[in-house]
Order: structure tokens, then C-alpha cells, then sequence
């Protein structure tokens, strides 16, 4: 039999052998306490457990999550601002840590950040990602750059409000690129990128530390690729589709990004709804109704498109991550809930590490993506990501055994932040029917 004692924040772990831990917990507001917390005390047996491996139910790591967003489809081409209602949903799904992979909003990722370190709202912690760097685009939520005076500048101000993460988009220049990496660098901070206009190659020379959602982004194997002009995705998706990941092109570019430290991130969960004859995405019953059947509309004429690019392009894009991580590359997972709709916070984490188990990871391998390799990217390894003695109480209890059955990751109990026990149940009751208003 295992135990596992929780000190408040921290995790006296005793899976061989028994050991403690001490460190500063977090103080939750009362009204966040009787809301969502189900265990709470000043010390707390876990027993009859795996340790993931934890025989009767299994605790992970928290998961830490890097391509996050606190919004969410809700109309052509606009966003709406999702903060409260998706980080007690990521929370739910138990994700502990996250980073927003990029806001349209300006300050309610920082702001939530800050309340939720302060205990007055229940959510994950947050590395904060600035508005995005983009050069002329149409989204009416993002801003165009002039230059690259401009992305240091911008760099430079969103630094100083306090945002610690960085992304570039997809009609940024070089130029624009290497200014907002030398300023972001400066500062001891981290830049991505959802590239387009500039190729993964000439991102990883400029000295990018990040690139999501796996090779689908990239457009180094497009004919006659202009410089600093994207081509549409669809035409580097193309190429994707067709790339042989036992290729040299391919193995020249993976030695690149291995050699320049470049991290990849995986997000499949949102290509999945792209993509005929895949499952109906988990969570749908959180959305307002409109938004709920908006999706189901989707997925219903995605479900019949038997000439999509998707067929050929999901299944490539879990082998040619599977290549870059088995090569020795450094690969992190999040989920992008944009898209069309159907990536639900929380529940799509968890499909994330299902979906990675279904690329050739073993479920170990998979949870490792999604918790320590995130934690190492962000740079807070040394206090989450694992379980270990020292390390903070950031835990989720699960019924099942993950190991075995990685669709048991979907049946979480309890998630403990910091050692405060969060009820799943409660932080999603509290939010269904009306996910899409607030």
C-alpha cells in the first residue's frame, strides 16, 4: 500500500518509503473555499494509491499546460473573453499551471493571474502570454506591428505591465521576429510563435524558444516560399501532409530545433475536430446552447467531408511529433481551444494526453509531456511538474489506473493545489450551461 501526506502545500511523498515536506501554503479566500474546496486541513493521508504509476486510484502531477487560452469562438472571426468561467474548467481537468498561448483581450490574463495568486478566484497558475506580435492581419482583435522599432517597443511595454511569456504570429517578419527576440531575451523571458510568414528554421536561427502546434504551422517545405510572406497555412499543410518523417528535409529540420533548443508544442486536440470520423470532443455540455449546437452543426459537416486534408494531416501530425520527440527534441503539449469551437478547457487537457498515447507515447511518456515538460520549459521544475519530495502539493487523484487505460486520466476526483483539495464536480456545475458569457 502507498501514502502520500500532504503538508499544505507541500507533498510528503511515501511510495517506497515514507519522507515530509515543508513549505509556505496558499491562502484561498473563504468565498473560493466553500465554493470549491473539498478537502482542506493542515495534513492529508493519501492512502490505497498509485503513484503513476500511484491499487485503488492514482495520483499525477498537475498537469502544466502550455498552449492555453481564457477565450473562445463565438462568432465569425471574434473571440469572447472566457477568463472566469475557463480557468475554474482548466482547474476541474487538473491543470495546475498553465500558460496562455497568446490574448486578444490585453490585461485579463495578467489581472486573472494576480487574483488567482491572491487566492480570490480558483483557477491554475499562470504564466501570462502579452497580446500578440503580428505584422498586417484581420483580425479585429489583434493589432498590427510597423517594424521591428515596434515589436521592441510592444515587447517592452507588455514586459513592464508584468507579462512574462511572449508569441509571435503568423505575418510577422524576420525582422519583426529577431527585435522581439533580442528584447524578450533581454528581459530573461521566453517567446513562441504560431508561425506562418517565417519558416521554423529561420525562427530557430533568430533564436525562438518555442513554436506550437507541432510541424502544422510550418511552411519550410512550401516550392519557392517567398520571404517574410505567408503563403496560407493550407499550402504548408500540404506539404506536411506529404512530408516523410524518415526523410532527410524532415531530419535536417528536427537537428535544427534540437540544436538551437527550440521546444515544440503539441496541440492536437484542436486539429481533432477538424478531422472526419474522429469523437465527438468531451465537454460540450458546459457551452451556452447556441455555442454548443453552433459546434455540433461543425462537427456534423466535418463528420461528412471525405476529401479533407485533415485525413492525411492528423495521423502525420502525431508521427512526425513522435519522430522529433523520439530524436530527442523537447516536446510540451496544450490544447488551443479556438479553432471552430469543441476545445473545452479541462476536458480537452485531458484528451490531449489521450491523443498523445494514440501518437506512440506510452501513458507515462504522455503524462511526462504534459506535466515535467512543461514545468522545465516555464522554468518551475524545481517545484512542480513531478511528484517529489520538496516539491509543491500540486496533485490530481484519479479512479482508475492511467497506466493501463489512459481514458481513466478523464475521471478526476480531486485536484490538489498547493494542498488545497478542489472538488471537480463543484468548479464545473458552477459554469455549466453558461460557458460562452463570462
Amino acid at each position: 500500500m502507498s501514502h502520500l501526506f500532504i503538508r499544505r502545500v507541500l507533498l510528503a511523498a511515501a511510495v517506497a518509503a515514507s519522507a515530509s515536506l515543508v513549505a509556505a501554503p496558499q491562502q484561498f479566500s473563504q468565498q473560493v473555499r466553500s465554493a470549491y474546496v473539498s478537502v482542506d486541513a493542515p495534513l492529508i493521508a493519501l492512502t490505497n494509491a498509485r503513484v503513476i504509476d500511484l491499487t485503488g486510484k492514482t495520483v499525477l502531477p498537475g498537469l502544466v499546460m502550455v498552449h492555453e487560452h481564457l477565450y473562445y469562438p463565438v462568432g465569425p472571426g471574434v473571440y469572447g473573453q472566457l477568463g472566469e468561467s475557463f480557468t475554474r474548467l482548466y482547474l476541474a481537468g487538473g491543470v495546475t499551471t498553465m500558460r496562455t498561448g497568446g490574448n486578444v483581450n490585453g490585461f485579463m490574463d495578467l489581472n486573472m493571474k494576480l487574483a488567482i495568486e491572491r487566492g480570490q478566484k480558483a483557477g491554475p497558475a499562470i504564466d501570462a502570454t502579452a497580446p500578440y506580435l503580428n505584422g498586417p492581419n484581420t483580425f479585429i482583435q489583434m493589432r498590427t506591428m510597423k517594424g521591428a522599432d515596434d515589436a521592441r517597443k510592444q515587447v517592452a511595454y507588455w514586459a513592464d505591465e508584468g507579462f512574462t511569456s511572449f508569441k509571435a504570429y503568423m505575418q510577422i517578419t524576420r525582422a519583426e521576429l529577431g527585435a522581439a527576440i533580442e528584447e524578450v531575451h533581454k528581459r530573461g523571458l521566453k517567446i513562441t510563435g504560431h508561425l506562418c510568414s517565417v519558416t521554423y528554421a529561420e525562427a530557430a536561427d533568430l533564436g525562438i524558444d518555442n513554436l506550437e502546434h507541432g510541424f502544422l504551422a510550418a511552411t519550410d517545405f512550401v516550392p519557392n516560399k517567398a520571404p517574410d510572406t505567408c503563403p496560407g497555412q493550407g499550402a504548408g499543410q500540404q506539404t506536411i501532409a506529404a512530408l516523410d518523417e524518415n526523410s532527410e528535409p524532415f531530419k535536417t529540420l528536427v537537428k535544427k530545433l534540437i540544436d538551437r533548443r527550440v521546444a515544440l508544442t503539441s496541440t492536437l486536440t484542436v486539429f481533432e475536430t477538424f478531422t472526419p470520423g474522429r469523437p465527438l470532443p468531451p465537454g460540450l455540455e458546459v457551452l451556452l446552447p447556441d455555442l454548443r449546437d453552433q459546434f455540433q452543426r461543425t462537427f456534423e459537416r466535418t463528420k461528412t467531408n471525405t476529401t479533407s486534408n485533415y485525413l492525411r494531416l492528423f495521423p502525420k501530425a502525431l508521427a512526425l511529433e513522435r519522430a522529433f520527440a523520439r530524436a530527442g527534441g523537447m516536446l510540451i503539449a496544450g490544447t488551443d481551444p479556438t479553432g471552430s469551437g469543441g476545445v473545452i478547457p479541462g476536458f480537452s487537457n485531458q484528451r490531449q494526453i489521450e491523443l498523445l498515447v494514440e501518437a506512440g507515447f506510452t501513458p507515462a511518456e504522455a503524462v511526462q509531456i504534459g506535466t515535467l515538460h512543461g514545468a522545465k520549459y516555464l522554468g518551475r521544475d524545481a517545484r512542480v511538474g513531478s511528484i517529489a519530495v520538496g516539491k509543491q502539493a500540486d496533485l490530481i487523484v484519479v479512479a482508475g489506473n492511467p497506466a493501463a487505460s489512459i481514458a481513466d486520466i478523464r475521471k478526476v476526483e480531486i485536484v490538489f493545489k498547493q494542498g488545497v483539495g478542489f472538488d471537480p464536480a463543484k468548479l464545473i456545475a458552477s459554469v455549466t450551461g453558461r460557458v460562452g458569457l463570462w
